[in-house]
């Protein structure tokens, strides 16, 4: 290979000193939830409460082919709803068990019915209630009310009906606070109904009064502004919003998100979609104080180690190795193949980058693949414009060649240089024909050569 620029050895040290390098026994000594082995499903539940602990169960459940893990998580979500008031979801879950658990994890009829009861009385107090307020006119009294129906909703599992209630409130806020409240809560429902159209607007209202907001709360926002990005395949944008979130979080959102998702979500978005100046501004310090709190920090190691030629095969080996737990992720899973792709082929175009010729044969050793497969890699790449190529260094109508026989890929990128001084031509051409046009036009007018229109008659 022939190095067309310097390998950029200062930034090696400080990758070591952020944590990328060096043997910190109380990092190693951390439990990790999730890593190549199994993924430990009593301390990843531990992480969430309320519903959003019972559905990442489930979810974990029908996707999970290890009987004893599924029924494992079955067990775990059967226990969770009976502390709640959700029969619906019970009977679904006694449905999924379906008597692998023994009798104490059957039908429990009582119990359903018993809380069935409970719920119509309480609906039916509420009812009374708010028709009270409505008769009196006390708008606080008519908020509080809805925003009690929508408790109630939420509670029993019928999250549409808890949505218009908590909307409902809207009009009858009276401080910035309860627009906030308001916005919360909303927020929450639409993610578990997964309309995250609703999760973005619901953000932008609650932005709309900074004044109300701490640091907590906009460490949430951020959060649900990352999962709505994230579900639209924003994926920069999502990266943006999750690396933002501060400590504050801590565990004050985990009814919908965890610290470590965040840390999960934002590094592989992060590795998917910026540069490396982009990871250096936005990672390695910003979050230096976050991360030494997080269990899962092996992400952000690898953010440091990516655009290094030496480590290429052990990032994306360690990804792989953790795509398994990744793809159980409530939220994460419909997006691991597509920025596992987008990591390779970042992971790819920097390695050429800093040469004008590469050894297909060295470079498939460097991440693990045959030269086959390493040549149809990189010729989607050319295709798509990614990778600046010429071949012979003579200039060609196609940015990239690969020799196939002797296996090498030429690479030369644009002089920077001589396209500084073509953009500078080009700018004085158009500023001589622009002061000409205006001196032209400026004679004319003077000579009084300037056509007017005619008056109609």
């Amino acid at each position: 290979m022939d190095a067309d620029d310097e390998t950029s050895g200062p930034m090696i040290d400080e990758i070591y000193a952020n944590g990328g390098g060096g043997d910190d026994g109380e990092k190693r000594s951390r439990r990790a939830i999730m890593s190549g082995d199994q993924l430990d499903i009593e301390a990843y539940a531990a992480l969430y409460s309320g519903r959003t602990k019972i559905m990442r169960l489930l979810f974990i459940a029908d996707k999970m082919s290890n009987a004893p893990t599924q029924l494992e998580a079955l067990r775990m979500a059967y226990d969770e709803i009976k502390k709640g008031e959700n029969t619906q979801l019970f009977r679904e879950v006694v449905q999924k068990i379906d008597g692998r658990l023994g009798p104490n994890y059957g039908m429990d009829a009582a119990w359903c019915d018993a809380v069935d009861r409970r719920a119509e009385q309480k609906k039916e107090k509420l009812e009374n209630e708010l028709n009270a307020y409505r008769t009196n006119l006390i708008k606080e009294s008519i908020r509080m009310g809805y925003n009690d129906f929508g408790d109630f909703y939420y509670a029993h599992g019928q999250l549409g009906e808890a949505f218009k209630n908590y909307v409902r409130t809207r009009d009858y806020c009276t401080t910035s606070k309860h627009i906030i409240h308001m916005c919360m809560s909303a927020i929450l429902v639409s993610i578990e109904m997964g309309q995250f159209p609703h999760v973005t607007s619901y953000v932008s209202k609650a932005e709309q009064a900074p004044e109300a907001l701490d640091a907590i709360t906009v460490a949430k926002l951020r959060c649900a502004a990352g999962l709505a990005n994230l579900e639209a395949k924003k994926y920069k944008l999502a990266a943006r919003k999750f690396l933002e979130t501060g400590p504050e979080l801590g565990l004050h959102y985990n009814e919908v998100i965890a610290q470590q998702d965040v840390a999960t979500y934002g590094g592989l978005c992060a590795l998917a979609t910026f540069d490396r100046a982009e990871l250096k501004a936005m990672v390695y310090f910003p979050l230096s104080t976050c991360l030494s709190r997080l269990p899962l920090e092996n992400i952000f190691i690898l953010i440091s180690f990516l655009p290094f030629p030496s480590h290429y095969a052990s990032c994306l080996e360690y990804l792989g190795n953790l795509k398994a737990n990744l793809l159980l992720d409530i939220h994460l899973h419909d997006h691991v193949e597509t920025l596992y792709d987008q990591i390779r082929h970042k992971a790819l175009i920097q390695y050429t980058h800093p040469f004008v010729s590469v050894d297909l044969n060295m470079m498939a050793n460097a991440f693990k693949t045959t030269v086959a497969g390493l040549e149809k890699e990189l010729e989607a790449l050319i295709t798509d414009n990614q990778i600046q190529l010429i071949v012979g260094g003579t200039c060609c109508t196609l940015q990239a060649r690969i020799d196939s026989h002797n296996k090498i890929l030429y690479a030369r990128h644009a002089d920077q240089r001589n396209a500084t001084f073509q953009r500078v031509l080009e700018t004085g051409r158009e500023f001589d024909r622009d002061v000409r046009s205006m001196l032209l036009r400026s004679n004319l007018i003077k000579h009084d050569f300037n056509l007017r229109a005619l008056r109609k008659l």
